[in-house]
């Protein structure tokens, strides 16, 4: 009797009046004691409002409804396809919504939508990997950010070459902890890329200088991401080094003059196809030939065996590096151990020299910055002269 009363007023009542009401009725299907009739009438009465004129009455319903799971199926289907001010809470907290209703609206809404999608709750990876596959950079962002959604390694890949060229995705995404190696590595030869384009654009690189300045930066970063990868997050970074055209000759012997032997072993076993343990034991061989082979291989030319079996004596000879840091950077001794004898080597091509060359010279302003750094950390840490002298 009440809800024929209600439908009775509601079609002369003002707007705000019916959404107030309409509100009221919402609560009362959700709490209130009502009589099997009473109860199909208001359902009735509320699924006749989604046609109300004023976006205030629908607005009203998709409150009450959006966060609970005994709402009317029917009622918070229509409201999530509503538009935007009505759907919004219906998308991002409804838990009647199965995944398919919500990767069909990622596909075809716009920003809005699809950011409060990607707020939601244990969002799971098939809603995940559509908002990485044609979702707006804010709907990616808010995804990077959501801590409870899931996302497959191809998600993160596929946000990275849609977005990474955009700095707020890329330090959204490099503050994670427990990103990929590989996602991380595509993330800075995006920022590479586009600095390189910047630089270029503005006329102070030529486009060649520019683009070997970027790939010597991809190379540093490789092997400092490497440094913090271990298990299979080193054998996923190997594997896209590979498929991305990276995992050259130059870029491993950069990791063995840097003392990452996790990466120069890693690297060969992909490139020679035998198992991580055997390329192992065959490295700590210290006869020389069964590297050889195992150079053979992984299909390097023959102009670098030199370097890079006097690099691994060094290696053996000076240990293994236990620090991140140390596994980072280029170690002078070594470098200048292999260039001193590929110099005096025939068989050592002039792009093995001048790659060696720069890795001297590179190694050397680390090692000069290293060390003011610490007279500087030194000087910090002493109390000046004069006031010795004073006390």
């Amino acid at each position: 009797m009440i809800v024929r009363q209600f439908i009775s007023w509601i079609r002369t009542a003002p707007a705000g009046e019916r959404a107030e009401a309409t509100r009221s009725l919402a609560r009362a299907w959700l709490i209130s004691d009502l009589s099997e009739d009473d109860r199909g009438a208001a359902e009735g009465a509320l699924l006749m409002l989604l046609d109300d004129p004023s976006p205030l009455v629908r607005q009203a319903m998709a409150e009450v409804f959006a966060r609970n799971a005994e709402a009317p199926a029917a009622i918070v289907q229509a409201l999530s396809l509503d538009q935007p001010s009505i759907a919004l809470p219906v998308l991002e907290y409804s838990p009647l919504l199965i995944d398919a209703d919500l990767v069909d609206i990622v596909a075809t809404g716009n920003s809005e939508t699809q950011c409060a999608i990607a707020r939601r709750i244990n969002l799971p990876t098939s809603v995940s990997a559509a908002i990485a596959e044609v979702g707006s950079p804010a709907a990616a962002l808010e995804l990077i950010e959501n801590a409870y959604a899931e996302l497959a390694p191809f998600s993160w890949d596929r946000i990275v070459e849609r977005h990474g060229h955009l700095a707020a995705i890329r330090e959204s995404m490099l503050v994670l902890e427990g990103l990929p190696a590989a996602t991380r590595l595509a993330l800075v030869a995006k920022l590479s890329d586009t600095l390189a384009q910047f630089v270029v654009a503005r006329n102070w690189l030529s486009a060649d200088r520019a683009e070997r300045v970027a790939g010597e930066a991809r190379e540093r970063s490789t092997v400092n991401i490497a440094a913090r990868s271990r298990g299979e997050d080193m054998q996923g970074l190997v594997r896209h080094l590979r498929a991305s055209g990276q995992l050259t000759a130059g870029l491993i012997l950069r990791a063995l003059l840097s003392g990452n032997l996790e990466l120069f072993d890693a690297s060969l076993a992909e490139l020679s196809g035998l198992p991580h343990a055997r390329v192992t034991a065959l490295l700590h061989d210290r006869g020389g030939a069964s590297l050889q082979a195992l150079l053979i291989r992984a299909g390097f030319p023959e102009s670098t065996f030199a370097a890079f079996r006097v690099a691994l004596e060094v290696s053996h000879e000076t240990g293994y590096v236990d620090t991140v840091g140390g596994a980072a950077r280029l170690r002078r001794r070594m470098v200048e151990r292999v260039l001193t004898h590929c110099e005096t080597d025939r068989q050592a091509a002039e792009p093995l020299l001048i790659l060696l060359r720069r890795f001297a010279t590179e190694s050397a302003r680390e090692e000069a910055r290293m060390f003011c750094d610490e007279l500087i950390a030194e000087e910090a840490i002493a109390p000046p002269e004069h006031d010795l002298i004073a006390a």
